[in-house]
């Protein structure tokens, strides 16, 4: 079988090695020169609309899928004429405005932050509603002079208003062609200046939160007919949650299920578009997943540590840019801990 991805950066690149063992070979298309997913699989060095190479992908591949969220809806609508798209190009354009994606998430009855006509003062954070992430495309603003300037600054903007939530956690699930479902444990996440540092999974942390964010994700999959792994980013608010953003996608606060999963999301994620059945999603022991930022960390020092698990994407540096991750595993909390706190101090940040 041959799964044909959109998309050639490091999730593109996890997903051809986690599909390898499962006798699935990957076909990307991506404009860049050596991309990252060239390093596991066959690249088409084309944009993403390129009606040649969408053609190709269509005759070459049995399914394909997406590793990003900005692909064009006419090219994965013109794919979906001749070859299966999972998830559908619907699901896809539905995460790719912010407007039509809170829209979707309040008439499915999930809370989200008020935004637009409902905000009313400031603080308040404006968002371009396409193409933001890693804090690119989003503002918060604390003035009426810095609201202009944000809404002149940004693309057709959606102004949100924040949210006084305690922590920001993740719930990623996968649905399978036939309608299986399984959900990791929910992870809870840690920023810097608007891009994720950690991910911390302890399965009792978060406990009383699980059934809640696994009965709204479901909501998300049932109702767009959903094939593949979905994120869906949430708050929690007072012990409730509320949501913040969806990805259609593998996804960063669930690079932890490589290491710390009976099966990481890019194995699930083959497995749920192609046709194949779902794993188990059962943490083992405790994770935690640190992002390398903008700066390599010295592997020999990295692998040295305990429970440590290094996973580079074959970028060049800079700031600001992902170029890997360290898994972190623990039988329980407390040894976690203390494995997290040694590896945190070799594992840079530079935005």
């Amino acid at each position: 079988m041959r799964l044909g991805i959109i998309g050639g950066g490091q999730l593109a690149r996890m997903l051809a090695l986690a599909a390898h063992p499962l006798g699935v070979s990957c076909l990307v298309i991506e404009p860049t020169d050596a991309p990252p997913a060239a390093a596991a699989a066959e690249v088409l060095r084309a944009d993403y609309d390129d009606p040649a190479a969408l053609d190709a992908l269509a005759e070459r591949c049995d399914v394909v899928t997406v590793e990003l969220e900005a692909v064009p809806l006419e090219a994965l609508e013109r794919l979906a004429r001749r070859v299966p798209v999972r998830p559908a190009p619907a699901a896809v354009a539905a995460a790719q405005d912010r407007l039509t994606e809170k829209q979707l998430l309040r008439r499915l009855g999930i809370a989200t932050a008020p935004f637009d006509d409902e905000v009313h003062g400031l603080p308040a954070l404006v968002k371009a509603r396409r193409g933001g992430f890693d804090g690119r495309g989003n503002r918060l603003v604390r003035t009426p002079e810095e609201l202009a300037s944000a809404r002149f600054e940004l693309p057709d903007p959606i102004i949100e208003g924040l949210v006084p939530f305690r922590r920001e956690v993740s719930v990623l699930a996968a649905r399978s062609v036939g309608g299986d479902v399984r959900c990791w444990p929910l992870a809870v996440n840690v920023h810097d200046r608007g891009i994720l540092r950690t991910s911390r999974v302890a399965v009792s942390e978060a406990a009383d939160l699980q059934a809640e964010a696994e009965g709204l994700i479901g909501r998300v999959l049932d109702a767009t007919g959903y094939v593949g792994v979905l994120a869906l980013e949430l708050f929690d608010v007072d012990g409730h949650l509320v949501a913040n953003e969806l990805a259609p996608r593998v996804h960063n606060s669930g690079h932890w299920t490589m290491d710390g999963a009976v099966t990481g999301q890019f194995e699930q994620h083959v497995r749920a578009v192609c046709g194949l059945p779902l794993g188990d999603a059962w943490a083992v022991g405790a994770s935690v997943m640190l992002n390398c930022v903008g700066e390599l960390p010295d592997a020999a020092a990295v692998l040295a540590e305990p429970g440590a698990h290094l996973h580079l994407y074959g970028k060049d540096p800079r700031p600001g840019r992902k170029l890997g991750h360290v898994t972190v595993t623990a039988p329980g909390p407390a040894l976690l801990a203390e494995r997290v706190d040694a590896l945190a101090r070799l594992v840079p940040v530079v935005v």
